[in-house]
Order: C-alpha cells, then structure tokens, then sequence
C-alpha cells in the first residue's frame, strides 16, 4: 500500500529529476550554437562535475545539521538561477557561470529527499521498517521524470520556431521552481527546539561529515557497500560517454545518432523505472535483499557484456542489440541500487544520513572521474568493445562485496557536537 508519506516523496523525487532530463538533449547543441567550441564545452561540463565533487560532502552535512527541508529548498533556489542562466547566456564565461550553479543545486539536492523519507518511516514504523516499496517509488519516479523529460526536452525544439533549443532550458527552470515550491509545502520536519546560530552550523558541519567517514571506515560492511558506488560510476560513465559514437559509426550520421541517443537514453531511464518497481517482487522471489542484489549485480554485468558483444554487428541489428542490452542493463542496475540503498540506510543513524548518503554519491562521481581518465581513453586502441568488457569485469567484481557481508549493527551514530 502507498502511503501518504510514500507519494510525497516520490512527487519530490519526480519534481527534482524533471529538470535534469529536460536539460539532456539540448544541452551541449545550445552552446554550440551560441559559439562555444568543443574544448570549451568540455570545461563548461567538467565545471559542473567539480563543483557537485567538492561540494558533496558539505552539502551532506549540512543537510543533517539543519535540515533537510531547507536544503533541497536551497537547491531548488540555485536550479532555478542556473536554468535561467543558462537559457539567456550568450558566452563562455556565462555558460560556466550557469554550470557552477547548477553544480551546487545537484550537490545540495543529494540524499536530503531520502533521508527525509526514511527518518519519517523510521519514525512512524520504527527502524525495521521496510524500506523497499517506498524506495522503489520514488526510483521509479525520479526515472519515470527522466525518460519524460529527455524525450520533451528533445521534441520541443521541433515545436517552435527562433531560439527554440533554449526552451526545453526555460521548461526545466520552471520546472525546479515548481520543486521549490512543492518542498516548502509537503517536506514536513520536526521543530528543532532552539534554531542554530549560523556560526554553530558552519562549526558542526565539518564535525558531522568526519563523524560520517568514521562511520564508514568503523563499519566494514558499510564501506563495502559505499565502494559499490565507484564500480556503478565506472559503468555508467562508460556507458553514457561511448554510446554516443557507437550509435553515430552504425547511424554515419551524428544528427541522426543524436536522436537515436534521446530514444535508447529514455528506454533506459524508463527500464530503470520498471526495475526500481519490481525490486520488492525480486526481494521476495530471491528471498532476501542479498541474494536479490547479487543476483542483479550479475544480471547487469551480463547486460553490459552482451553491450560489449554488440559490436561485432551493424546497421538495424547492431542498434537493436545495444538498444536490448541498455533496457536489461538499466533493470538490473536499478534492481540493485534499490537493495544496496537499503542496505546503507540499515547502518546509518538520522544525524548522519544525508553526510553518508552524499559520501555515496561522491564515490559515484570518483568512479565516474576514474572511467573518463582511464577506461573512456583506451577506448581508442582496445575499441568502444573493449572498454564496454572491461566494464563488465569490473560491475560483476562488485558482487563479490556483498559475499560474507558483515551483519547490520543497529544504527548508531558516531557522535558529534549538537548546536546549541
């Protein structure tokens, strides 16, 4: 049954990811119009991806400080400066400056949803609480937005005339407005008794983010499951620099591989949406959340291979196999990123939820970094093929992480000094 609770979360989750998936197709083609050259693009997007690095974890902390209402409410507030931005830039140096906003609006909007909604759970239901149906909504959710919006954000410009790539750009501002305005009114938190002064909160901020990696290096299995996350970050990087080329030597067209992408990009957010609803059942089929990861885990390594393979062929039947192997890829990915969340949230205390939620995120992003240093360059003497095996190897590697998975202890947290 889904709760009152649940569908708040799931809006919020739909709400945050909306403009993302407006802002992926026409994204690196606005800029290139408007006169950036490839290299400038490239920094345009690294910018993007520091920022969200070095402000992960601070972020994090911040949110398990003071609030996870006022946090994504501020990451609403720099979505909605960042989309405008980037709908009126004209230069480099405007487009960058877009970028470093909207790189502080994802960092801020990482983990303080979830977290919401587990301590709500948590403390309706106490901490066995299943966590599985409404994690698996709001995946869906935040999926569902994706797919609906990379597919808007594509068909749009063919709807109007003049300056039409920058509106899927200003659908997404309003969009991220609409988030804002959503989170003020559904993300309800108990009153904190006295309000933090600003200088206790910049004080506590740090000392909750080392609370968080003690936590992670004093619980074992914790720290197995957060090193999931570079493996995850390898792939999908992997994954969503190379398709692009791979669709564009079967297409021999870049314009026609571009719209090809926005189609296989939507089918897999969508299956990720599918694999995010079924997780519960598999849970249940696989009896238990362990066996179920592992078996997704191997499930997407196999998904990957079979990517890998695809390239031996061509034309309609290459696409088809990479478009197949996406969709299972996504599933099986989605399947077990709900399991492995679930497995974190079972270790973690409310104080520190959001800071290892964020330490989660971050070891994405350095899994992400590592494949467009190392994996994504060697693409150019092993092939797209290659690459995409390695890949494999190393997604199926990370089930082994979970074999002899120490037990759960119960959720405390390391301490840290309260504001007072």
């Amino acid at each position: 049954m889904i709760t009152p609770s649940t569908r708040k979360y799931a809006l919020v989750e739909f709400l945050t990811w909306l403009p993302v998936g407006l802002m992926i197709a026409p994204m690196v083609l606005l800029m290139s119009v408007r006169g950036l050259d490839i290299a400038q693009i490239g920094l345009v997007t690294a910018a993007y991806s520091i920022t969200v690095v070095v402000l992960e974890l601070p972020t994090g902390g911040l949110a398990d400080v003071i609030g996870r209402r006022t946090v994504l409410a501020a990451s609403a507030v720099f979505s909605v400066a960042g989309f405008t931005m980037t709908a009126l830039a004209g230069t480099f140096w405007a487009f960058l400056a877009a970028s470093l906003l909207k790189g502080v609006a994802r960092a801020l909007s990482s983990g303080p949803a979830q977290a919401w909604y587990v301590d709500g759970l948590h403390a309706l239901e106490g901490p066995d609480a299943d966590l599985k149906p409404g994690l698996a909504a709001g995946g869906a959710a935040g999926s569902v937005a994706l797919a609906i919006g990379t597919l808007t954000g594509g068909v749009l410009p063919l709807l109007v005339s003049g300056e039409s790539l920058a509106v899927p750009v200003w659908a997404g501002g309003g969009a991220a407005l609409v988030l804002l305005f959503t989170v003020l009114l559904v993300m309800r938190e108990p009153a904190k008794p006295v309000r933090p002064r600003f200088a206790d909160v910049m004080r506590d901020v740090p000392v909750t983010i080392g609370g968080g990696f003690r936590l992670a290096v004093l619980d074992r299995g914790l720290g197995r499951l957060l090193l999931v996350a570079v493996t995850v970050g390898v792939l999908l990087n992997s994954i969503e620099l190379l398709t692009p080329g791979r669709l564009a030597a079967l297409t021999g067209r870049p314009e026609t591989a571009g719209t090809i992408y926005a189609v296989v990009a939507a089918a897999g957010f969508a299956a990720n949406a599918v694999g995010s609803s079924i997780a519960p059942a598999v849970a249940r089929l696989a009896r238990g959340s362990m066996r179920a990861v592992m078996l997704a885990t191997v499930v997407t390594a196999a998904s990957v291979g079979a990517l890998a393979a695809s390239v031996a062929l061509d034309g309609v039947a290459g696409m088809a196999a990479a478009g197949a192997a996406y969709v299972v890829l996504f599933t099986g990915l989605a399947v077990s990123s709900l399991f492995r969340t679930e497995l974190i949230h079972q270790r973690v205390a409310s104080t520190q939820r959001a800071t290892v939620m964020s330490v989660d995120s971050l070891q994405l992003q350095l899994g992400g970094m590592v494949s467009s240093l190392v994996l994504v360059p060697i693409s150019a003497q092993v092939g797209t093929g290659g690459s995409w095996a390695v890949s494999a190897v190393i997604t199926l590697s990370a089930a082994l992480l979970y074999v002899r998975l120490p037990a759960a202890r119960p959720a405390v947290a390391v301490p840290v000094r309260q504001p007072q």
